[in-house]
């Protein structure tokens, strides 16, 4: 189906896929069962400019947006939704800086990002603070030219390879989510370091970790926007980062129902191949379906997004929603498919199946999606 993507969107979309057939998919099986984060990857897409297709050029960018980012994530995670978050959660930590950050912020960090040589987290998650963002613990406290850091996040992704990561910290509990503040905090800073490594079911080709900040120094010129301004800033990031997730869900849901096809065309059961019934058909059909209207919806909000639309977050929020469910829908009927051989490691799909899962957990689990949904859509109607 033709997309309309221009010339050079087809362009970023095809060197993708050209790096997730011929390098990511001969060691995607090794990475996976050894839990590697894979460093080699990360100089190929450095060597492609992949960190730079949704930067602007005036930072050192090849001007592309979220579209562009949509393009390559999706490809990528076609073959490894693990590696391919090497790329894409630095993105995540990439929007406060792009969305909210000073001049001298993005002057100092967006090249860099560009070009790969820094790597980023996004750091919200606590251990008592997942879906209820307000719930942070972490404090930040003023202390003359500086913050103090201290606090524990968990479950970051690129957390032990990162070289920045944009951290949200209290800085006034009494204001609730109001007295949250967001921060960029550097490896090396004084009281910042990496804790637990976690060893997880899917996407075990990317890093999740624990970050600790002990009395950890940040210089006062790297809190992003001011004070109070945090939780906005986790929020704005996400309503533009989600289509990121979808791309992800998409591609790896796309991964599966390829793989599921050509199995169907070559194994044989009662003399003929299995692809011939009538009732597997449906079910190929039924999995091409969600995953078109899937990338539809995706291509179409991150669209909007480049556009300049700004009341996106109900839009954003489906987007992931529906790309999450269908990967995990999509990837359980290629297993099923693939029979008892979709279960076995030697095919792809129980992979796939692994990875589709976190879509539905990470940046906003599934359930406050609907929340967030359900919120726009009573403020939608009270406004009529």
């Amino acid at each position: 189906m033709n997309y309309f993507l221009t010339e050079e969107q087809e362009m970023i979309r095809d060197l993708a896929r050209r790096i997730a057939e011929e390098k990511f998919k001969p060691i995607r099986s090794e990475m996976d069962e050894k839990g590697e984060f894979p460093e080699e990857m990360v100089k190929v897409l450095r060597e492609s400019d992949m960190f730079g297709i949704y930067l602007p050029e005036e930072y050192g960018g090849l001007g592309g947006g979220v579209m562009e980012l949509c393009l390559a994530v999706e490809e990528l995670s076609r073959v490894c939704g693990g590696m391919s978050l090497s790329l894409a959660a630095t993105a995540l930590a990439t929007f406060p800086i792009l969305l909210f950050g000073s001049e001298e912020q993005k002057k100092k960090y967006l090249p860099r990002l560009a070009t790969g040589e820094l790597l980023a987290a996004f750091a919200l998650t606590e251990p008592e603070a997942g879906s209820d963002a307000g719930a942070t613990k972490t404090t930040a406290v003023k202390d003359g030219d500086h913050y103090v850091l201290n606090g524990t996040k968990c479950f970051i992704t690129n957390g032990s390879v990162a070289d920045i990561a944009t951290v949200v910290a209290m800085t006034d509990k009494s204001k609730g989510s109001r007295g949250a503040s967001a921060f960029i905090v550097e490896k090396g800073m004084e009281g910042f370091s990496v804790g637990k490594e976690e060893d997880k079911m899917g996407i075990r080709a990317s890093s999740t970790s624990e970050l600790i900040f002990e009395d950890c120094r940040v210089p006062a010129e790297n809190l992003i926007a001011r004070e109070g301004m945090g939780f906005i800033v986790a929020m704005k990031t996400l309503d533009q980062s989600r289509p990121g997730v979808a791309s992800q869900a998409l591609g790896i849901a796309q991964g599966a129902l390829d793989s599921a096809l050509e199995y169907a065309r070559q194994r044989k059961q009662f003399d003929r191949p299995i692809i011939s019934f009538q009732g597997l058909q449906w079910m190929l059909a039924d999995m091409a379906t969600r995953v078109e209207a899937v990338r539809a919806l995706v291509y179409a909000v991150a669209r909007a997004i480049d556009g300049g639309e700004k009341r996106i977050a109900k839009e954003s929020a489906i987007c992931k929603l529906f790309a999450s469910d269908t990967a995990m829908s999509v990837t359980t009927d290629a297993v099923q498919i693939l029979g008892g051989y979709g279960y076995m490691k030697e095919y792809p799909v129980e992979k796939m199946m692994r990875d589709a899962k976190i879509t539905q957990i990470y940046e906003g689990t599934n359930q406050i999606q609907r929340d967030v949904i359900g919120t726009q859509l009573i403020r939608e109607s009270a406004s009529k």
